[in-house]
């Protein structure tokens, strides 16, 4: 799909690997809304880049935000052609801990923001992006979801972490199945370790430490990296119904 004119919506679009996403899909000619809950940073972006960019306050977890944030795109930019899903929490907690077990409404927390809130965003922006006009290959859209490596081999306390992930992967081919007669792609990125806000905000010693268990290159993802890949798979048509993981070769130990 050709980015140039088409209307993207990018949940967790305020910072992070969804800003630089966000960035990234202007740059190439595109226009974007950014479906955020930090209020204050999400204005300040979207009023930095300018009339091509648009900011919806939206808890993802509820179905009248998403609504209303695609309603006003749609208003706004004429259509949704593509989808990123980058809004989520990683808050760590063991299933046993120095407390006792795992709250439940931890785990449905964690499991309700990245997984319901992800469906909540796929379901609703493909409604829309059914009615486009498809173009020599009959695409009308594309989403990307993320998904983490955590899905795969999470560590200790990420039990709820991994498990969302995990599920934000799984759906991935029966969804691409399912879109495929309407002429709609989906793909899954699970990222690796990632200098985001959260890890800006460790000491710098800590984030080099990091950088070296990634095999190659021996330091964190940069967000511009992440949205290099996020382009490359709206742009290529072949890409459908895979998870990919970028990551520098990462596996992550136990702790």
């Amino acid at each position: 799909m050709e980015i140039r004119d088409s209307v993207a919506i990018v949940t967790g679009g305020a910072s992070g690997l969804g800003e630089a996403c966000v960035r990234a899909l202007l740059g190439e000619g595109g226009k974007v809304s950014i479906l955020d809950f930090a209020e204050e940073r999400g204005h300040k972006v979207a009023s930095e880049l300018g009339d091509a960019a648009l900011f919806c306050l939206t808890d993802i977890t509820k179905e009248e935000d998403v609504q209303a944030a695609i309603d006003k795109t749609v208003e706004a930019f004429g259509a949704i052609h593509i989808a990123v899903n980058c809004a989520g929490v990683g808050i760590p907690a063991k299933v046993l801990g120095k407390e006792g077990p795992m709250s439940m409404d931890h785990f449905n927390k964690v499991v309700q923001i990245n997984l319901m809130g992800t469906m909540n965003v796929v379901r609703l922006a493909a409604e829309k992006m059914v009615k486009n006009q498809g173009n020599d290959d009959g695409e009308k859209g594309v989403v990307i979801n993320v998904a983490s490596v955590a899905a795969f081999d999470g560590q200790i306390g990420q039990a709820a972490y991994s498990a969302s992930k995990a599920g934000v992967a799984g759906m991935t081919l029966p969804i691409a199945r399912e879109f495929a007669e309407y002429g709609i792609r989906i793909m899954t990125v699970a990222p690796g370790i990632f200098l985001t806000p959260m890890l800006e905000g460790l000491p710098e010693n800590v984030q080099e430490a990091l950088g070296k268990m990634v095999p190659f290159p021996k330091r964190l993802g940069e967000p511009r990296e992440f949205a290099g890949l996020v382009q490359h798979i709206v742009e290529n048509a072949m890409l459908n119904g895979e998870v990919i993981r970028l990551d520098g070769a990462i596996r992550m130990a136990a702790k």
